[in-house]
């Protein structure tokens, strides 16, 4: 079942409330995605840790906001190594957009994931990614027709999850991509040791990232010691210079 409100932060009670109230797109998209398993397979042939690069202008979870042009940002993430990019497309509390997430993918060759909180089918249908973000938590016994509607328009779902039984449902519903997310979106901390306490149940087949508390080369090499096939960072990375940051977790091996 969906989270109750009593037990979210009132940041993401705030957020959810948004999402719900959000329009689905006019027409069904249909996308030519680039396969974000064969990136990582290249990174690690290239000898670099797989890192999705996120583009966060701000978060309720950061302070202030970074105001530089979006796509400038994501090629400098390329240039210092990124695998794929994650973009904000929520514009209430993140500052993303839609409009931001078509520039960067046209402007970039890596795979790029929508990331927003996504409620409904037709939701799907606002922009073209390459993977969308489901969250198990937040959809709860619609995520197996979330996963199977994101495939039929080609894109490759990331299904985010953060306990065990969230776990459990993604794998039951055909997830091939897992995000641990190292933050409890309820009470918006974040330990690292989630991560290492679920990624031992996650099948070899799966792809497996690590998601938030990624902050040093020492994090990424546990979480990477834990399982992780690739790590999504974003505060780390958007805190001050985006190619070096991303240039120093890449290829902290």
């Amino acid at each position: 079942m969906n989270a109750s409100g009593d037990e979210l932060a009132p940041e993401v009670r705030a957020i959810l409330d948004a999402a719900r109230e959000r329009p689905g797109g006019d027409t069904r998209v249909t996308v030519d995605a680039r396969s974000f398993s064969d990136a990582v397979d290249a990174a690690v042939a290239d000898g670099r840790v797989p890192i999705i690069s996120e583009v966060k202008p701000t978060s309720p979870t950061t302070d202030g906001v970074r105001d530089d042009d979006p796509v400038e940002l994501a090629r400098e993430m390329v240039a210092g190594g990124a695998t794929a990019l994650s973009v904000l497309t929520e514009p209430d509390h993140f500052g993303g957009s839609t409009d931001s997430l078509r520039r960067i993918r046209d402007a970039v060759d890596v795979p790029v994931l929508r990331k927003d909180f996504i409620m409904r089918e037709e939701q799907l249908d606002v922009v073209e990614s390459d993977l969308v973000l489901l969250i198990a938590r937040f959809v709860g016994e619609d995520l197996p027709a979330l996963v199977e509607a994101a495939r039929e328009r080609g894109f490759q779902p990331l299904v985010e999850v953060h306990t065990r039984d969230e776990l459990v449902a993604a794998l039951a519903a055909g997830a091939d991509i897992v995000g641990i997310n190292n933050r409890d979106l309820g009470k918006l901390e974040v330990d690292l040791g989630t991560f290492e306490e679920l990624a031992p149940e996650v099948p070899d087949d799966v792809l497996l990232v690590a998601e938030s508390g990624v902050k040093t080369v020492e994090d990424v090499r546990r979480m990477r010691e834990a399982g992780a096939d690739a790590l999504l960072v974003g505060t780390a990375i958007m805190d001050g210079n985006v190619r070096e940051n991303t240039h120093s977790l890449s290829t902290s091996t």
